[in-house]
């Protein structure tokens, strides 16, 4: 077995029961949606974005940052909804603290929710190597503390940050070289800084560690700034999502799947029903 192999199978063994209890979930891909509340025009409090979520038959929720992580939890139980990831920024530039400290705080609260901690890494060019020495450092001591709650740390590709393509994930995560922590494929910035829509051989590479997938409605290509064109509800756009899911299920990904609804306007229900809406008839066709 090599060194990849034996990590993701002590990372297996070391998360078995969640692991075991994913698998039923991943099996049809659970359907999330994540930073629908940031332009939602009703300004829903959490316990009404769990209701609706639920309402409109999604498995659970992204949430944003270290706030109210008790409040979401008591809501989304109440709903019968997962808590699937918790997004933070990681500053890598060396003398400054990389992380909120309260991260040690929220752990023991999570313990058996199998929550994925999906990071945002900022502090030097984008795609610089030269940030990864102190980026393994960093990253390995965040696994060692997510570890004991059985989560996950996923890195995160976002436009102009340092880490800003699935590549420099993969090349990260590889060095990182532990069996909790993973990566995320984002459309939106992948369309965004990809040259080409050859999305297929980054996914293969991926594979290995991918953990989690994002997905819109985005138009093929925008060369205008804003989000307008690259992040739109499920359904819209010229972009082959159908295409794109088929791919995923040919390459056995089984994970958690993120709608991405990062500044979309107006009633918030409106858009995620019609996401909701595009994604069980783009399923139901690809199951034919």
């Amino acid at each position: 077995m090599n060194k990849l192999g034996l990590a993701l199978f002590l990372g297996a063994a070391l998360l078995a029961p969640a692991t075991a209890a994913e698998s039923t979930v991943a099996a049809t891909n659970a359907f999330f949606a994540f930073c629908m509340d940031t332009h939602d025009a009703r300004k829903r409090n959490l316990e009404q974005q769990a209701q609706m979520l639920k309402e409109l038959g999604y498995d659970g929720v992204g949430h944003l940052w270290l706030d109210n992580i008790p409040e979401r939890l008591k809501t989304l139980d109440a709903a019968g909804l997962r808590l699937f990831q918790i997004t933070i920024r990681v500053d890598i530039t060396p003398g400054k603290q990389p992380y909120d400290p309260r991260l040690k705080e929220v752990m023991p609260l999570l313990k058996g929710r199998r929550v994925q901690f999906v990071l945002l890494m900022h502090g030097l060019k984008p795609s610089d190597p030269a940030g990864d020495p102190g980026a393994v450092e960093i990253l390995r001591e965040m696994a060692a503390l997510a570890r004991p709650a059985g989560a996950r740390i996923l890195l995160y590709p976002h436009t102009a940050d340092w880490l800003e393509r699935i590549e420099d994930a993969i090349r990260i995560a590889d060095k990182v070289d532990r069996p909790n922590v993973g990566v995320m494929f984002n459309l939106c910035h992948y369309l965004r800084v990809s040259k080409d829509r050859d999305y297929k051989p980054l996914l293969v590479k991926a594979m290995p560690r991918l953990w989690a997938v994002s997905i819109n409605g985005a138009d093929e290509f925008d060369d205008q700034p804003g989000w307008a064109r690259y992040i739109q509800p499920l359904g819209r756009g010229s972009f082959d999502m159908a295409a794109f899911l088929k791919t995923l299920r040919q390459l056995g990904y089984t994970g958690p799947i993120g709608l991405q609804c990062y500044g979309i306007p107006g009633d918030a229900r409106d858009h995620l029903a019609e996401s909701m809406k595009a994604w069980r008839s783009t399923r139901a066709a690809l199951s034919k």
